[in-house]
């Protein structure tokens, strides 16, 4: 499992948001951002695997961006967030860090989970 995961719920449906694409960069020392990783979330809403197999964590700032414009149009609904970016910063290199997001097509939330 990677050191970065995520699960996104659709608060909406009352369900979890499948097929979500997800973006996960790191921010380089002159500000540039650099892509890490990418996929889709599962039938349960969660990426699991962001990074690739033996990924060591570095401090620093990362950016978890969600496509949620692409994920309301597979559903049939509009929303007014279409793209999602969570920045969010690595102090602790051995530690995981699962960022949920609960989404809805006119809001959404976020906080570090376990």
């Amino acid at each position: 499992m990677s050191a970065i995961t995520t699960h996104v719920l659709d608060l909406s449906r009352g369900r979890p948001a499948s097929g979500v694409p997800v973006v996960l960069d790191f921010q380089l020392k002159g500000g540039e951002w650099q892509n890490l990783g990418r996929g889709l979330t599962d039938a349960d809403g969660r990426l699991r695997d962001l990074l690739p197999a033996g990924h060591v964590l570095v401090p620093g700032l990362y950016r978890l961006s969600f496509d949620a414009g692409s994920y309301f149009r597979s559903v049939g609904a509009e929303c007014f967030h279409p793209s999602i970016p969570i920045v969010f910063e690595v102090r602790v290199s051995t530690e995981r860090y699962h960022i949920p997001l609960l989404l809805s097509p006119f809001g959404y939330s976020t906080y570090r989970g376990s």
